[in-house]
């Protein structure tokens, strides 16, 4: 096996007049947000102009309570969203009708309706709108894309992709939106496939082609809970595209320990598979077998240069993700999670440190993104099925 390091040149804005930037959430992820945002800042390409929370700010940066009494007092030029997903169609919107530009967290919107009025928002304003699909920016995927085109995979016949990560009953007690379908009244969808593996499947539909709404003609899903939560833990995702590519996913939060998350890209010739978590690539092919390191482009600096430059398209922009918005859609439309029966699930840990292990869990995630199969079509035990 070679290792060698891709080449990604960093995308970087350069302005006489540093943008103003104001985060909205700045608590648990949010707080990533403005650590950046401050570093941008100390590099001279932003300057940190409000913070928006519903829990006062310390520090020297004016603090607001919500983003319409900022927006009253100020214009900031870019308002990054690192809100609940609920929350972001009316933020986003707001923040684009009041003349600013936006990077908004993933998963864009609740619903593909939604979806569809930010959309419309986004060319009304003529405004920029970037979502925070990091893996857009990474280096890997335009290597896959390279590869792909000279040819070296052969005809390309499936994607799949396999995330088995753990999550403990303290991820769910964090917040009351945590693992709910609904909230309120209002539909949260916050699961595994739309919230803490959604860039698995953003990614393994990016890479086979499939950006838009209309780039996904089918969507089959598998969706169980091993946690008392109302919305999925385990979940297994088939996506037929456009292109005649089948996207499989094999999905959970009850794996034993986490293992990195990976997206296969398969042809006639040999496969790449795609680390996203590294920007880390495995080809294997006639020509052998490498590994390639990437770099990866920071969304928020890119939307700054997609600023500075209007020429310059940004990496996930909200159409860009119609595709995902796709699955998600009919996650939250399709029936309520399945528990998984007792019989499967093993508890470890206690307190808030415990958590579910669904038996034989990886295995089976390998095996839909392998045979582009649900885990009841493919006869897994704690799905209802029998082991084929």
């Amino acid at each position: 096996m070679t290792v060698r390091t891709a080449r990604h040149a960093p995308e970087t804005a350069t302005t006489a007049a540093p943008p103003t930037i104001a985060v909205v959430g700045i608590h648990g992820h949010g707080a990533s947000h403005v650590r950046k945002v401050q570093d941008l800042q100390e590099r001279g390409l932003a300057t940190l102009a409000a913070l928006v929370d519903p829990r006062p700010a310390d520090g020297d940066v004016p603090w607001y309570p919500d983003l319409d009494t900022l927006l009253a007092e100020a214009r900031p030029d870019v308002v990054v969203i690192a809100t609940p997903i609920h929350t972001h169609l009316a933020l986003a919107s707001a923040a684009l009708r009041a003349g600013c530009d936006v990077l908004l967290e993933k998963p864009t919107t609740a619903s593909l309706a939604e979806h569809a009025e930010l959309l419309a928002v986004v060319e009304e304003t003529g405004r920029l709108c970037q979502v925070g699909f990091q893996t857009f920016g990474s280096g890997a995927v335009d290597e896959v894309a390279r590869i792909v085109a000279t040819g070296e995979l052969g005809e390309i016949t499936g994607v799949g992709a396999v995330g088995t990560w753990v999550r403990t009953a303290a991820y769910y007690q964090r917040a009351r939106w945590a693992g709910r379908r609904t909230l309120d009244g209002v539909e949260v969808v916050d699961g595994v496939v739309t919230n803490p593996l959604a860039h698995a499947i953003a990614t393994a539909l990016l890479l086979a082609g499939a950006r838009t709404t209309q780039d996904v003609t089918d969507v089959r899903l598998d969706l169980h809970r091993a946690h008392p939560i109302e919305a999925d833990d385990t979940s297994a995702v088939v996506v037929e595209t456009t292109a005649g590519i089948r996207v499989a996913a094999g999905l959970t939060l009850c794996a034993p320990e986490r293992s990195p998350a990976r997206i296969t890209v398969r042809g006639t010739l040999g496969t790449a598979t795609l680390f996203y978590e590294t920007d880390e690539l495995e080809v294997s092919s006639p020509r052998g077998t490498r590994r390639i390191r990437c770099g990866r482009v920071d969304l928020l600096a890119q939307l700054l240069t997609a600023r500075a430059h209007p020429p310059v398209t940004l990496r996930c922009s909200v159409a860009d993700t119609g595709a995902f918005l796709r699955v998600l859609e009919a996650v939250r439309t399709g029936p309520d999670p399945a528990p998984v029966p007792d019989a499967f699930v093993t508890w470890v840990g206690e307190a808030g440190d415990a958590h579910p292990v669904i038996a034989d869990v990886e295995a089976w995630c390998a095996r839909v993104a392998d045979e582009g199969a649900t885990f009841t079509e493919l006869g897994a035990p704690f799905a209802g099925g029998h082991a084929s």
